[in-house]
């Protein structure tokens, strides 16, 4: 069994949304965070670190929207923080792209702005865990299956957003780029 003590995995919806992303009313504390994502590319149980890359059927960009205000109540309860991460709209995701569009996705920037002022920079070769590790962890108890979507961790810059405010994410050299305005 693949143990990582550092690692935390949960599960959170995909919600495909291009220009608008809505605060829930009940949040007071909402913040972004921007990650690369693995899209897996066929059915992925127990692999290794050394076949991992043979899932991946391509890449997007996240953004891992948090109401900070309830996942900092719940963990301080002992309760879960699936809504905290899980509400409509929470994650708003780019188009995808094959593998073979980024050459080394273990060393590529990701940026997120917000009103144009650059909040999170950061490159995946500072990743905690590479890819292969994380979808050997995950598949090590968890079936992915084609179209899965693994998202693999932000970089240091996470801040609060209200509405109104525009969020643009990009991905290497414009590879990839998102932009939407918080309702």
């Amino acid at each position: 069994m693949i143990i990582f003590p550092e690692l935390l995995i949960f599960i959170i919806t995909i919600n495909f949304v291009s220009n608008l992303f809505q605060i829930p009313k009940w949040c007071q504390k909402m913040q972004h965070e921007v990650e690369l994502g693995v899209v897996i590319g066929k059915r992925a149980k127990q692999i290794t670190n050394a076949n991992a890359m043979d899932f991946v059927a391509g890449y997007c960009l996240a953004l891992d929207m948090t109401a900070r205000d309830l996942q900092e109540h719940a963990k301080a309860n002992g309760q879960p923080w699936f809504i905290s991460k899980g509400f409509d709209t929470s994650c708003p995701v780019s188009k995808f792209i094959d593998k073979m569009q980024i050459e080394n996705p273990s060393s590529i920037e990701l940026l997120c702005s917000v009103n144009g002022q650059v909040k999170q920079r950061g490159n995946t070769k500072q990743m905690i865990f590479t890819i292969p590790q994380l979808l050997a962890a995950v598949t090590e108890d968890v079936t992915m299956e084609e179209g899965d979507l693994l998202l693999t961790g932000t970089p240091s810059g996470v801040s609060t957003v209200k509405r109104g405010d525009v969020i643009e994410c990009i991905l290497g050299n414009e590879i990839l780029r998102m932009k939407f305005e918080i309702a």
